[in-house]
């Protein structure tokens, strides 16, 4: 009804408010995705920032219960749980969630301690939304020692959360090149224009200018539907 605008988004907001204490997966996943198309919309405008600060204050209850290591007796879906939950304070700036992601994937790194595989994404996706070059330097050094194709597409897919706009044409520049297998470019770029405002300009503009490349990679292909869908 507020997407129709038959009524106010802040109705919706309220109603999200409500599913504190909510423990299913499903609820949260759904939750999330219509937070994250509000927070896309609201990303041309002054609301931005208090969003996220709305993103921080739901996520944080069930993010505070959940922790960080899977206790006995959870389900599959309790760790998809905690990685949608981390990774959504972790990249709504929850500081003791990022302070947490930088030290276990400093850990992860320097093989210490590795970060078991539904911990990756949000830790990823985590310290290259608040990262630097140094940070995008590291995660394609793990893309290039990565002997699993799982973990290369799984990083492929967080490049794009980085924020600084020569680094994000640093991710473009990659999702071309030999490193990335050409039916995996679609997902670093798409990771690009979902990233952040200046990802999606900077994404259309490179798909703009390389369409020739992209055209003739994929023909008529669903990969070239899924790039102009992203």
């Amino acid at each position: 009804q507020a997407r129709a605008g038959i009524i106010s988004t802040v109705e919706v907001l309220k109603v999200m408010e409500a599913f504190v204490n909510e423990p299913n997966y499903t609820v949260w996943s759904d939750l999330s995705c219509n937070l994250e198309i509000l927070s896309t919309l609201l990303s041309h405008t002054d609301f931005y920032e208090e969003i996220q600060v709305f993103v921080k204050d739901v996520f944080s209850p069930i993010g505070e219960r959940l922790g960080w290591d899977p206790k006995p007796g959870e389900g599959h879906l309790d760790a998809l749980l905690r990685g949608l939950v981390l990774g959504k304070l972790g990249k709504a700036g929850h500081k003791a969630t990022l302070e947490e992601a930088r030290r276990r994937f400093k850990d992860h790194v320097e093989g210490k301690h590795i970060l078991s595989a539904d911990l990756r994404s949000p830790v990823y996706v985590t310290i290259l939304k608040h990262g630097d070059s140094t940070t995008l330097d590291t995660m394609l050094k793990l893309h290039k020692q990565a002997d699993m194709q799982e973990e290369k597409n799984r990083i492929e897919r967080v490049l794009g959360a980085i924020s600084q706009p020569e680094l994000i044409q640093k991710v473009l520049t990659f999702a071309l090149s030999e490193e990335v297998r050409p039916q995996d470019t679609v997902s670093v770029i798409g990771g690009v224009a979902g990233g952040s405002k200046q990802g999606r300009k900077a994404a259309w503009k490179f798909v703009r200018d390389n369409w020739e490349e992209l055209y003739n990679r994929y023909q008529g292909g669903f990969l070239i539907s899924r790039l102009i869908k992203v």
